[in-house]
């Protein structure tokens, strides 16, 4: 503002000066009383196209200032809020990959676990099969001694038998009892 008051000023003191300057010679520019009108009027131009359109441009000019700055300011806070966004954003991804690992984990960990469980559940089904077998198969061992011993005796009985129909003699009895008890161990 001050260089155009400046430039006036210049303009408003040069202008008469050059004309006085160039007194004798007749020229663009009369010294007469028009020249003071002319300042006069160029002056009264200056005030009108100072409180008209310089002010008003000056207000427009601060205004767009203004808005621009504005402007900044307000792109610089939704920068900012960008940028915390983005890391809420990182907080919240890496805080769901700590969160998949740990599932991750415990699934991993439930898994072992539970096979263990059914290890163990197949190796005591194992154990208890095997102990099945051996009950059995001891009981079918009694079972097959009880069903020997049964024949024996009714070999026994049926060759006393024999011996008493033949009214066999002291040795025949002997033998007969020899030959019984051998045929007893082979069996056993």
């Amino acid at each position: 503002m001050s260089r155009v008051l400046a430039i006036a000023l210049l303009l408003l003191v040069a202008v008469p000066c050059a004309a006085f300057a160039r007194e004798g010679e007749a020229g663009f520019i009369n010294l007469d009383s028009s020249l003071l009108i002319q300042m006069l009027n160029f002056g009264l131009l200056l005030v009108v196209l100072w409180r008209f359109l310089y002010r008003p441009l000056l207000a427009k000019m601060e205004e767009r200032s203004q808005a621009i700055r504005k402007s900044l300011e307000e792109a610089q806070a939704a920068r900012a809020e960008a940028q915390r966004e983005r890391e809420e954003h990182a907080a919240r991804i890496r805080a769901a990959h700590a969160e998949a690992q740990a599932i991750r984990a415990a699934a991993l960990t439930e898994a072992a676990e539970e096979q263990r469980r059914l290890v163990e559940a197949a190796r005591a089904e194992a154990a208890r099969l095997v102990e099945s077998a051996k009950a059995e198969l001891e009981q079918d061992v009694r079972r097959a001694r009880q069903q020997l011993r049964r024949e024996v005796s009714d070999l026994a009985i049926d060759v006393a038998e024999r011996l008493i129909k033949k009214s066999l003699r002291d040795e025949d009895h002997r033998r007969v009892v020899e030959d019984a008890i051998t045929r007893m161990q082979n069996v056993n």
